[in-house]
């Protein structure tokens, strides 16, 4: 288990690598037909909260916190269907993101550990297919 008094944050360069992290992360979603759609037209939004809150969560400032409060992550995104297979593209990319930017060990698998277990706490949903279906006549108003 990695050591608690890490400060990930800064081993990594603080918020220029997470800033790199989250580009690179949000540029495959982009590009993923499969997570696209449970995404917003307009990206930036999220690409700023995901940057504060892993900036706040591996050891930076805490400034998530005091623009939204509490990240309450399983509740933010019970919106979404979320199955073992968009989780698994979620993750992949995520993990390709910490490599392009650049994380070395032993922030690395601190980070790549814990990516792995929030995005299977985040699975929500048994069919992909179906779940996106019924969000998307939601999301319409139908």
């Amino acid at each position: 288990m990695a050591d608690q008094n890490l400060n990930i944050y800064e081993m990594v360069g603080g918020d220029a690598t997470f800033q790199a992290l989250v580009d690179t992360f949000y540029a495959s979603v982009e590009a993923d037909e499969l997570l696209r759609p449970m995404f917003p037209s307009d990206l930036e939004p999220g690409k700023r909260w995901q940057f504060l809150f892993l900036t706040q969560f591996f050891g930076g400032p805490a400034r998530y916190n005091l623009e939204r409060g509490h990240p309450r992550l399983r509740m933010r995104h019970t919106p979404f269907p979320i199955d073992q297979v968009s989780r698994d593209h979620w993750l992949a990319h995520m993990l390709n993101a910490i490599d392009a930017a650049g994380i070395v060990e032993p922030a690395r698998t601190v980070m790549r550990d814990y990516f792995e277990r929030g995005s299977t706490f985040m699975i929500n949903a048994e069919s992909h297919a179906d779940n996106l279906m019924h969000w998307n006549q939601t999301k319409n108003g139908e």
